[in-house]
């Protein structure tokens, strides 16, 4: 067989293809562990980066008591498949001394006259809450765990392909191998090969 290549100490049996496909599964192994390490990072400087966004943001956002000074209404999300969320109208002060009036999201049970915690932006204006860690954790999490998958499938099929290539390769080396062996091994005459000819 031509494609056995034999080495000091090693099976004369193991074949190019049979080393080749040892260091494709070599070579995912390491992909894998470059993929662990490729979402760790990528998870570790998202969390970095939104901690420290949402440390600025949260120097800019104060909580203040509003006073619900109308009936509740529903409103649909901002952006398409948000749930609906409780509104009403409030008064609340920010800075101290400066009135503010304007619709801001309240519990499903409140009524006219309850007081509600609103965030407000430095100007007094209706602003969202800062980001929580638990929400920061998660798309750190979702972000690494994207980094990792990806890396993952992609290494998975260039393996994949380097693999099915392998084989294709081998098989019709054993093809070609065969053509060579099997007249002689069965005995039936090849084409090519007239009855006096050794």
């Amino acid at each position: 067989m031509h494609d056995r290549t034999p080495e000091r100490g090693g099976n004369p049996l193991r074949r190019k293809a049979d080393r080749t496909r040892g260091r494709l599964h070599a070579t995912f192994a390491v992909a894998c562990v470059i993929a662990v390490i490729c979402g760790v990072v990528v998870g570790r400087t998202a969390w970095t980066e939104a901690g420290r966004a949402a440390e600025v943001v949260a120097r800019h956002r104060h909580s203040v008591a509003a006073v619900t000074v109308g009936e509740t209404t529903y409103r649909a999300g901002d952006r398409p498949g948000q749930r609906t969320i409780t509104v009403a109208p409030a008064d609340w002060q920010y800075p101290t001394g400066r009135a503010h009036t304007g619709t801001v999201p309240v519990p499903a049970n409140a009524r006219k006259g309850d007081s509600v915690r609103v965030w407000v932006d430095d100007h007094g204006s209706v602003a969202s809450a800062p980001r929580g860690t638990a929400e920061i954790a998660l798309e750190a999490f979702g972000l690494g765990a994207v980094a990792l998958t990806v890396t993952l499938l992609v290494s998975g099929l260039l393996v994949r392909i380097g693999l099915r290539t392998v084989d294709a390769r081998s098989a019709r080396a054993w093809e070609a191998e065969w053509e060579e062996v099997e007249p002689v091994w069965t005995g039936r005459l090849r084409p090519d090969q007239g009855a006096d000819d050794d």
